[in-house]
């Protein structure tokens, strides 16, 4: 089905720098500005390296994976599409709404969060003003038109790509005894229990925090729909995430953990909205820099409005693609002349501001909500690597030959299985203490995204009585970019 109505079609006006950025700013954020301390203080600077790099690894390998079925198929419906098409429709089905209702409810806690954060500066004010004028921006960038969402999103980004260059910058002159004092070179890797501290269950506790951390870099595959070039800006924006996010990533934990032991108090502080013990905030002071705290307030506030921005579009164009594959009302797919798909945004919105107003008026309701969606974006990189799995297994079936793929995933049938087990091992491991306990009340609130997607899952399938696609019948029909 082609992505237009009656008033207007979707505008392919996002370039290869908005794509790139996009992805790079969806994985730069607080899991690295503030939880990375967190991660060297619970498996040491060892196990924190060794959790990174292999969620690294595996986000690699899911979006090489999502990166061949973006360029052979770009839709704006992306993995949930992928999941109908290729495995199952209720796959498809339970995917779009898991992940749809997961960013509605992200606005609105990145809503809440920007306004905490702006209290840091206007401490008087009432932290639901911010959050409105928050909201009501950010629905302004994404009603505008598709390119100011891709450029408010590449000058965000861009404000967080040049505050993690300058940090490993200052941090490495740090490490080094060039500014700051006393160099201290690799002497926290051997302090104490360093650099291992805690063992397996530690380091598995902390690929909990990478895999939070990496949350958004499958935005890539919703951008395809509406990338002028998606057959180049997908290939290069993956070949340039995935090192960049290396390089950040581990970089930055090397600093970090170079320059603080992982016993220091400072590191425990998780929260996004704690600037104080931020481990950027602690490196930079100790540098010298006497604004470290309000420049990092400002970062953060960047990360956590582009986070609310990108959950926005994100969020309000998979209701679009559901109701193209008339899993959703119909009418959130009509579009404007400024392509925008109006009636899925103000759906969006709606459903986040609710959100939001649930968070005054009853904390528990917004927990509840919260909960609900945690571990949907786990479950959204499940269904890519069972997804690219079966379209490439589907394409060999069919007699199709891998030189007809512009862009191919590295290291097929490992790259997707091994993403398979470490999401599942990642989606096991979110709280085994309470398991280990038997505490039923904090499984169910940990764990509730998952019965809340097989629930969408089996109403699908009892209902259409859908079952497995055969490969021999996969639809592999390539879809024409129109320029």
């Amino acid at each position: 089905m082609s992505e237009n109505s009656n008033q207007g079609e979707m505008k392919r006006s996002l370039k290869t720098r908005h794509v790139s950025m996009i992805a790079l700013g969806g994985s730069i954020g607080t899991g690295l500005f503030v939880a990375s301390g967190s991660a060297i203080s619970t498996a040491g600077p060892g196990g924190a390296l060794v959790a990174y790099i292999a969620i690294g690894l595996m986000v690699y390998f899911l979006m090489t994976s999502l990166g061949e079925m973006a360029t052979y198929l770009p839709v704006t419906g992306s993995f949930a599409t992928y999941a109908g098409r290729f495995v199952d429709p209720a796959l498809g089905f339970a995917m779009g709404w898991n992940y749809w209702f997961n960013w509605a409810i992200t606005v609105a806690v990145d809503v809440s969060t920007s306004a905490i954060v702006l209290r840091y500066w206007f401490p008087n004010i009432p932290s639901w003003v911010f959050s409105l004028i928050v909201l009501l921006v950010i629905f302004a960038i994404n009603a505008l038109s598709v390119k100011s969402f891709g450029e408010t999103e590449y000058w965000l980004a861009l404000i967080k790509v040049i505050t993690v260059i300058i940090f490993l910058i200052v941090g490495l002159l740090t490490i080094i005894g060039i500014i700051g004092g006393h160099a201290t070179y690799l002497e926290n890797f051997t302090y104490k229990k360093a650099p291992f501290v805690g063992g397996i269950p530690a380091v598995l506790s902390v690929f909990v925090v990478a895999g939070f951390s990496f949350q958004g870099t499958e935005l890539i595959g919703i951008t395809a729909g509406e990338s002028a070039t998606p057959e180049k800006s997908i290939p290069k924006a993956i070949k340039q995430v995935f090192w960049r996010i290396l390089l950040f990533y581990i970089l930055a934990i090397f600093v970090i953990a170079c320059l603080i032991p992982y016993t220091s108090p400072n590191l425990l502080g998780s929260e996004a909205t704690d600037i104080a013990i931020s481990p950027f905030t602690l490196v930079f002071k100790r540098a010298g820099l006497a604004s470290a705290a309000a420049v990092m307030n400002a970062v953060i506030l960047t990360s956590v409005i582009s986070a609310a921005n990108s959950g926005m579009y994100a969020s309000t164009r998979m209701l679009f693609s559901l109701s193209l594959t008339k899993d959703a009302p119909r009418v959130f797919s009509l579009v404007n002349n400024r392509g925008i798909p109006m009636p899925a945004l103000l759906g969006t919105t709606f459903v986040a501001l609710l959100t939001f107003l649930s968070s005054i008026f009853g904390d528990k309701i917004y927990t509840f909500l919260v909960s609900a969606s945690g571990l949907t974006g786990f479950i959204a990189w499940v269904g890519i690597a069972i997804s690219h799995y079966r379209f490439r297994r589907a394409f060999k079936k069919q007699g199709h030959e891998l030189s007809e793929l512009r862009y191919h995933a590295k290291w097929f049938p490992f790259g997707p299985l091994l993403a398979l087990v470490l999401c599942i091992l990642v989606i096991v491991g979110q709280d085994l203490k309470s398991f280990a306990n038997l505490d039923w009340q904090a499984i169910s609130v940990t764990y509730m995204s998952v019965p809340l997607f097989l629930i969408l899952y089996c109403y699908y399938k009892i209902k259409y009585k859908t079952k497995v696609i055969p490969l021999d019948e996969v639809d592999l029909t390539p879809h024409k970019v129109e320029k």
